[in-house]
């Protein structure tokens, strides 16, 4: 049985609990938060668990085998590194850190002691990334030319990041899982308007192998929630409407086809426009699915697709964004 002590029982902390508690190999043995309030609700739903406003109480319990870290990016370094210290695996929300070398250091911290990270990256355990991340390897789309995402609603404002540290993790990591080729440049640029100087609009350029180009919009401020992805292909065309009720991806056997004339420097391009698929897209709770793989991935020793080296390829692209913005937009190489 491997034990859970929980660090944050704010907004996504109780489905921490409740899934990791599911697990038939796992059980959460505490939970702790600075919020009294919070902890009171915690209390009611799960009385028998430790319950404490002091994490060390949780990070140095010998009872407790992995630390589920559920706080604000700039507590994650210190909390994770006395828990690695301790021996303890690591669970934790995104981005993993708040710069690229804190997530460095506890990477290697993490193989030096022989434990597992694992970033809180659940839309790779949905069933929509995860159909998607078959059809691309399975070859249906061809080559791939680009990959645009829109992830834009109105709030939740956060007062210790800006709208890319809050909304792009997600997307980063979905491309990331996604796609072989790796970004080589980030260009990003972005405005305050309400939230203290952190930037509430932004729009990101990340530059990959492979000639492919991708862009990013994220934004608090929009009057309509849209969460929204398009990949195109040599040989077809996706489609990811995340917020659809149904068919949530669709793959277009469209396309151009691009020849030249023998002798000829004119181009002749062909449009082609074939039949419109809609996948089955699995409904199990991602969550769930991925607290599952993580006890495995415990258990069997085998390294989890989004471990810290995952989290930190992340933070490397949310870092060189701050700095593209803090240069006009330059590009800022990785």
């Amino acid at each position: 049985m491997i034990h859970f002590g929980v660090i944050g029982y704010g907004y996504w902390g109780p489905n921490i609990v409740r899934n990791f508690n599911q697990i038939e190999e796992a059980s959460v043995a505490a939970v702790c938060d600075k919020n009294l309030e919070a902890l009171k609700r915690a209390k009611k739903l799960y009385p028998s668990l430790e319950h404490t406003s002091d994490y060390k109480s949780i990070i140095n319990s010998s009872d407790i085998d992995v630390v589920a870290i559920i706080t604000p990016v700039s507590t994650h370094y210190q909390l994770a590194k006395e828990a690695l210290q301790n021996g303890k695996h690591i669970f934790i929300e995104k981005p993993f850190t708040a710069t690229v070398a804190q997530a460095e250091e506890l990477t290697e911290l993490a193989e030096k002691k022989n434990l597992q990270i694992m970033v809180d990256h659940t839309f790779l355990f949905t069933g929509a990334v995860r159909k998607i991340k078959e059809i691309i390897d399975d070859d249906v789309l061809g080559k791939l030319y680009y990959y645009d995402s829109t992830r834009i609603n109105l709030g939740l404002f956060q007062h210790d990041v800006n709208v890319i540290w809050d909304l792009a993790p997600h997307d980063f990591s979905i491309m990331d899982y996604l796609m072989k080729e790796r970004p080589i440049g980030v260009a990003a640029c972005g405005q305050s308007h309400v939230n203290n100087g952190l930037e509430d609009i932004a729009y990101i350029t990340v530059y990959l192998t492979g000639d492919i180009i991708a862009h990013f919009n994220v934004n608090w401020l929009s009057p309509v929630k849209v969460r929204s992805t398009l990949i195109g292909g040599e040989k077809q065309m996706l489609a990811w409407n995340d917020v659809s009720a149904d068919e949530k991806i669709k793959v277009y056997n469209k396309g151009i086809d691009v020849t030249n004339k023998e002798g000829v420097y004119d181009l002749l391009i062909s449009y082609r426009s074939g039949d419109m698929h809609a996948p089955k897209i699995d409904q199990t709770e991602a969550l769930k699915l991925e607290a599952e793989y993580f006890i495995d991935c415990i258990l069997s020793g085998r390294k989890p697709i989004n471990d810290g080296h995952a989290g930190l390829r992340v933070v490397k692209m949310l870092e060189a964004c701050n700095r593209s913005l803090q240069s006009n937009g330059a590009v800022i190489d990785l």
